[in-house]
């Protein structure tokens, strides 16, 4: 079978390998047909990711699959049926995990990142406990969309109850589209979201999201102002991972308000610890997902209520993974979400 391996940073190989050994009891045996390129499989390409160094690798943690064949004391899948896994790898053992927080396990191993080989290949095992039911009515498409779906789900689940507040999110990508719609889904009143793009932009509109602004040709003060007027917001979600999209948002969000931090920062960032203090603000982190999130995103996409087609924006075959890295560096403005399609 094929495999698209990450040699070293700026190298993507296509090799052939045997095919996969003989699962487990509790395992559940994939054929690949679609791998979400991510936007931290991007900083892995370029070596720049702050957490995941690891070479060479197979990438790929956002798939969807065809179930081929199960173990024997697999109950929650049968041969024919669509499915995805979450991608943790855990200890089970630290404070973390005891509490159910293993997102965030102080061992934490994600596949296809820092972790064994991910799913950017023709066959993936997977076990039944970190795996997931697709419905019929789904397409690989949207089962490959349900990791950063996800993302949006727990994120928004982070900043405690949005119903009749103003939220704003920077970054209008893959993750910052989803948390702006999880959080219309979660009723907040209204939503913003920024970027440089106008075509990112406009995606959001097709997605739901009516409030825009391009922080190129608009203050992001005039903006707030524009859409949220005298009451201001309550909530922001950092999807950037840039300096100036924070400064933005703690210097704006109001006093006693939240910001949830999402994006990856390839440079840690300075923040005024003297505000944070004295305006009282809530800033914390949000780390991937948790089970419970995969089930909320594909009860959701499946519903329409979170619409996840109008974001893939680009397509390559599996023997093209380097391919789609060149595009996405030579194109980022066009590229939201570009899919591997698996033969």
């Amino acid at each position: 079978m094929k495999q698209a391996v990450l040699k070293k940073p700026g190298l993507v190989e296509i090799r052939e390998v045997a095919a996969p050994r003989e699962i487990k009891a509790n395992e559940i045996l994939l054929k690949i047909h679609r791998v979400g390129v991510c936007g931290s499989d991007v900083h892995m390409y370029y070596g720049k990711h702050p957490f995941a160094n690891t070479y060479p690798m197979i990438q790929g943690h956002e798939y969807g699959g065809e179930v081929i064949a199960v173990g024997a004391d697999v109950t929650l899948l049968k041969p024919g049926m669509k499915a995805t896994a979450r991608p943790h790898l855990v200890c089970g053992v630290c404070p973390a995990c005891k509490r159910g927080q293993y997102n965030v396990c102080q061992d934490l191993k994600v596949e296809g990142c820092a972790g064994p080989e991910g799913s950017a290949q023709e066959y993936f095992i997977i076990p039944e406990d970190r795996a997931v039911l697709i419905p019929d009515t789904m397409t690989y498409d949207q089962a490959a969309m349900i990791e950063p779906a996800a993302v949006g789900a727990h994120s928004t689940r982070r900043a405690g109850d949005l119903h009749d507040k103003n939220v704003v999110v920077t970054g209008a990508g893959t993750i910052g589209n989803l948390v702006a719609q999880f959080a219309i889904a979660r009723g907040a009143k209204k939503v913003m979201i920024t970027d440089l793009v106008d075509s990112k932009l406009e995606k959001a509109k097709v997605c739901g999201i009516r409030h825009t602004a391009n922080l190129a040709k608009e203050s992001f003060s005039d903006a707030t102002k524009r859409v949220f007027g005298e009451e201001g917001f309550q909530v922001a979600f950092e999807a950037v991972g840039a300096q100036s999209a924070l400064t933005e948002v703690i210097g704006g969000v109001e006093n006693g308000g939240t910001v949830v931090i999402i994006g990856v920062y390839v440079q840690n960032p300075v923040v005024n610890m003297g505000f944070l203090g004295e305006h009282e603000l809530n800033v914390i982190g949000s780390m991937m997902y948790r089970h419970e999130d995969y089930l909320e995103a594909i009860d959701l996409v499946d519903k329409g209520v979170i619409k996840t087609s109008p974001l893939i924006t680009q397509y390559f075959s599996l023997d093209q993974y380097h391919d789609a890295y060149k595009f996405i560096e030579a194109n980022a403005d066009q590229a939201i979400k570009v899919i591997i399609t698996v033969p």
